[in-house]
């Protein structure tokens, strides 16, 4: 479908829009892929927009498809911000369409390629998971902010101090992380998650990271691929494996009772924020939320010294 063809539609189903989506004029209104998107767009652009995201948390955007209310939601938008690097798989084709007649950016493809780390599922593309480091997600913020000056040039200097104080706070977050995550002793620093959404992370903070499945969630683990996952979970004494809140757990029980039949016992060292954030109005709702909460996680399940409430003392 062509982009035309898409504004046509837009506008005959306007009224699938929700009632309540209406925003004052003055406002930029801005749709955004995913929640971590979706929350530097509002930390950035403060009162100046209105944001909108299309997958809530639990949702795997890598199988997410646009529904009819995401259309009208999009073509209507002053500005669409999508991660890019084929996180959005399915959205991708309708996505890179809307960006010649309008104002779309995809934030994560914009980051320097030297700075990404290759995709095993598909050549010639990249991991998107960029947010699982905070450094780097300090550069989509960056992005971010760009996209909203271009799009409202009269907002330029409410972005800019916004995503000041953000980056700031960013900064306070790498710290953190690397701080708690460093007093895991180092052999135990195995990460051990449903799908390969953790490269960034333990780039970032030298983990080995092992997904059972790849780094998008179509790729389906045999029995084969578990059977050598449990092997390796005895051999290498791993004794704790996390599940993701957007994904499955199917797998990491099967890995579970695998190992148990084996006389290993593997424990469940925690839920992580892989691929969307925790309910809206939480801690946990928000991206610097979702990464305490994920290196608390981790840090404590692996034996090293993390609060229990985390960085902020907000975590549940």
């Amino acid at each position: 479908m062509t982009l035309t063809k898409r504004t046509l539609l837009a506008a005959a189903i306007i009224m699938a829009l929700p009632s309540g989506w209406a925003v004052a004029q003055d406002r930029l209104e801005v749709v955004a892929t995913t929640g971590m998107i979706a929350d530097a767009a509002q930390t950035v652009g403060g009162n100046l927009v209105e944001v909108r995201a299309l997958m809530g948390p639990g949702v795997d955007p890598h199988a997410y498809r646009q529904t009819r209310t995401d259309i009208v939601a999009m073509a209507k938008a002053d500005l669409v911000l999508w991660n890019g690097l084929y996180l959005e798989a399915q959205m991708e084709e309708f996505l890179v369409d809307l960006g010649t007649d309008g104002n779309v950016m995809a934030v994560a493809e914009a980051l320097p390629k030297n700075l990404l780390i290759g995709s095993e599922d598909y050549e010639g593309r990249f991991d998107p998971h960029v947010w699982m480091n905070p450094n780097l997600w300090s550069r989509v913020v960056v992005n971010v902010r760009n996209a909203l000056i271009e799009a409202h040039p009269e907002g330029e200097e409410t972005f800019t101090a916004n995503a000041d104080a953000y980056l700031g706070t960013l900064r306070d977050l790498a710290r953190y992380t690397t701080d708690v995550l460093s007093s895991v002793p180092a052999e135990s620093r195995i990460l051990l998650t449903s799908h390969d959404a953790f490269n960034y992370f333990g780039n970032a903070y030298g983990f080995e990271v092992i997904g059972i499945q790849g780094i998008s969630t179509e790729s389906e683990a045999g029995l084969q691929r578990i059977g050598e996952l449990v092997d390796m979970l005895i051999a290498r004494g791993i004794r704790a494996v996390f599940v993701e809140t957007s994904v499955s757990d199917r797998n990491i029980r099967a890995l579970i009772e695998g190992a148990e039949a084996q006389g290993h016992e593997v424990v469940i060292g925690g839920e992580l924020y892989s691929d969307a954030m925790g309910e809206p109005g939480t801690y946990e709702g928000s991206y610097v939320g979702m990464i305490d909460s994920n290196a608390t996680t981790i840090a404590r399940a692996l034996g090293g010294e993390a609060p229990d409430s985390g960085m902020q003392g907000l975590l549940n």
